[in-house]
Parts: C-alpha cells; sequence; structure tokens
C-alpha cells in the first residue's frame, strides 16, 4: 500500500471496459499512474486521451512496477490468468475481468495463489451492485417470498447479430472456447446465485453459431436445477435483434415473485396471488445494503456506472484489509470459470445424443 494511503494503480487494456475502470478508479480515489494497450504506440495514445501520465510498453512491463499497488486486468480473456499471476508474484492486488482464466485449473491457481500471498482479486460482477438487486436479495433472505420455486430469465443483445460484425471475443483463442455464456451468460448465472443463495447445478444445455464461420457460440440454452430443489432456465444470446443488454431475471416462489430488470434497474416488480405491485428505489424504505447503493434521492436514475464505482471502491476497501458486503472475489471468478465448463460440457453431451 503506498504511504500516503491512496492506491496507485495501473488499467491493463484500454477498449470500452477499459475507460470505465479508468473512470471508477479515480472516482474510488486512486491515482492512475499508467495504462497499458495492444502496441507501445497505443498506450501512449490512450494515455494522452485518458488523462493518464504513462502509457507502458506493454501489459507485462506494468505488471512488473512494483510501485504499484494494484492493476486493473481488462485485456482480451486470454491474457487475463498470465497477467494475474504475474502481478500477484510481484506483490499487487489484482481487478481482473471475467472469465478470470480460460480454464477452472487455471482459475483455482490463481485462487490459490492470492491466497497464499493475502492478496486481493476482486472480479467485476457489477450487477450485484444495483440497489434493486440486493433489494431482492434482501426480500428472499427474509423469506418474504417463500420457499424458492423457479428460477428463470435472460440474458440478451444483438451487438453480434450481423455477419460483419466482429471482435475478439469471437476468437476462440483470445475468447476461449466459449463466447456468450462466458461473456454474458456468467454474469447472469452470477446475479442469481447472488440474489437467491442458490447454487446451480447444469441439467442440459444447447447452444448454437448462426453467424458461419465463428468458432464460438451466438447463444445457449440452458436447464438447471437450484441447490434447494428449485427448477431453472436461461436463455442468453449476442444475436437478439434488438436487444441491448437485457439481463433479466426472475425469482417465483411459494408465496410472490420478484424480477429485477437490468435495463429498468431503478425497480423492482413483486408479485403476489393478490395482485402485484413496482418498488421503487428509495433508501428510506429499502434494506441496509440496498440502501448504501441508493447514493442519489429516489426519482434520480442510477446506472451501471455506478454500480461500477460501488464494485471498483469496494475492491479498494478489501485491498486496505476491510471486508465489504457481497464483493465478487476471485472465488465468484472459480465459480463463473467453472460453470461455464460446465454448460459447454452439456451442450456437447446434447450434439453428441443428437448426432447419434
Amino acid at each position: 500500500m503506498s504511504k500516503d494511503d491512496r492506491l496507485r494503480v495501473a488499467v491493463l487494456g484500454t477498449g470500452f471496459i477499459g475507460a470505465v475502470h479508468v473512470r471508477s478508479a479515480r472516482l474510488a480515489g486512486a491515482d492512475v499512474v499508467g495504462v497499458a494497450a495492444s502496441t507501445p504506440d497505443r498506450s501512449a495514445a490512450e494515455a494522452t486521451r485518458l488523462g493518464v501520465p504513462r502509457g507502458y510498453a506493454t501489459a507485462e512491463e506494468a505488471v512488473a512496477d512494483t510501485s504499484l499497488d494494484a492493476v486493473h486486468v481488462c485485456t482480451p480473456n486470454a491474457l487475463h490468468a498470465p497477467l494475474t499471476e504475474s502481478a500477484l508474484g510481484n506483490g499487487l492486488h489484482v481487478v481482473c475481468e471475467k472469465p478470470v482464466a480460460t480454464s477452472s485449473a487455471e482459475a483455482r491457481a490463481l485462487r490459490d495463489r492470492a491466497a497464499s500471498l493475502g492478496r486481493v482479486v476482486a472480479v467485476p460482477f457489477v450487477y450485484r451492485y444495483h440497489a434493486m438487486a440486493r433489494q431482492a436479495r434482501a426480500m428472499l433472505r427474509r423469506g418474504e417470498l417463500g420457499a424458492v420455486r423457479l428460477l428463470h430469465g435472460t440474458y440478451l443483445q444483438d451487438w453480434l447479430m450481423r455477419d460483419e460484425d466482429t471482435n475478439w471475443r469471437v476468437d476462440a483463442v483470445q475468447g476461449g472456447r466459449s463466447r456468450a455464456f462466458a461473456d454474458i451468460g456468467s454474469h447472469w448465472c452470477d446475479l442469481a446465485e447472488f440474489v437467491t443463495g442458490e447454487r446451480l447445478r447444469v441439467h442440459a444445455a444447447q447452444r448454437r453459431t448462426y453467424v458461419a464461420g465463428r468458432p464460438t457460440e451466438d447463444a445457449v440454452v440452458v436447464s438447471f436445477a437450484g441447490s434447494s430443489g428449485a427448477m431453472g432456465s436461461v436463455v442468453v444470446s449476442q444475436v437478439s435483434p434488438g436487444r441491448k443488454n437485457r439481463l433479466w431475471l426472475e425469482v417465483d416462489g411459494a408465496e410472490r415473485s420478484v424480477v429485477f430488470a437490468q435495463e429498468e434497474p431503478n425497480t423492482l416488480w413483486v408479485g403476489g396471488r393478490g395482485g402485484s405491485q413496482v418498488v421503487e428505489r428509495d433508501a428510506e424504505v429499502l434494506d441496509a445494503d440496498a440502501a448504501r447503493l441508493s447514493i442519489v434521492p429516489a426519482g434520480h436514475p442510477q446506472g451501471y456506472l455506478d454500480c461500477f464505482d460501488a464494485f471498483v471502491a469496494d475492491a479498494y476497501a478489501a485491498m486496505r484489509g476491510q471486508a465489504p458486503e457481497g464483493l465478487p472475489t476471485i472465488d465468484d471468478g472459480v465459480r463463473a470459470v467453472s460453470l461455464t465448463e460446465e454448460v459447454m460440457q452439456a451442450c456437447e453431451r446434447f450434439e453428441g445424443q443428437a448426432g447419434a
């Protein structure tokens, strides 16, 4: 930790999400002293664009900088594990985008390494930081819904629907064997498990690649069971026209149901036999954990960037020795990688049976 207790950090990767990390790090009180992009020239240009003092020639140069306290790893997926491993070995804390690794063995090795060195690895499952997602969690914990019976939803996008749409995530070498599920399905499953306390067990899954030539899936449908006996399913797609970021989570209990929709994050739908209601985000009536994340008065919308800011602030608090409630850590990163492998294995079983 820096002597003045102001964290010195670098951000590795300067695409959309890297710039979000830079913003949230500054708001959390850190000094963002450098960034690294794909080439030395791009690093210099991105440092200028983002108003950062230094552009590292490579990400490897950044993780070797022991004047830092932490790095944010926002590179293509295949680089997450090696960069995180190097950063930990140099005594740094890490904020690592998911997936933390492209195999569960690698992910577990990172978890063990971080534990042995006493370093924090935080993973940005930031949808947990919506106040109304926390409110749904509080309601479930109090038993207001009754026993959970059904757990279902979608995560739909359209940004890869056309033949000409591309990104490094489409490349299995850079992105890993799964794209749609690893990229966004993992977010839905993390939120579902966090809100409900259920541990999802994959029963069956199907995947499809609709754009010819892509080595990774465009869409996945998963059927699962919760650890308490609940049933569930999720549809994950990056080729659904008109859907920009449709994360929808519904939990149906014996007495009531609740819906959280990421595109309408300032409300919850709560339904019962005698009628339904929309609960507004209002700190005066929310549970304490949800109220903590309601930072502006009711009627003033909050959204994704507010979630990211809260996550980074909690990650830095953990690096200072605190234990923020609900912070997603390397344990959650390992869980996401393992669940992705289970889903891909279930898809392969289905394909084997269909081809028999």
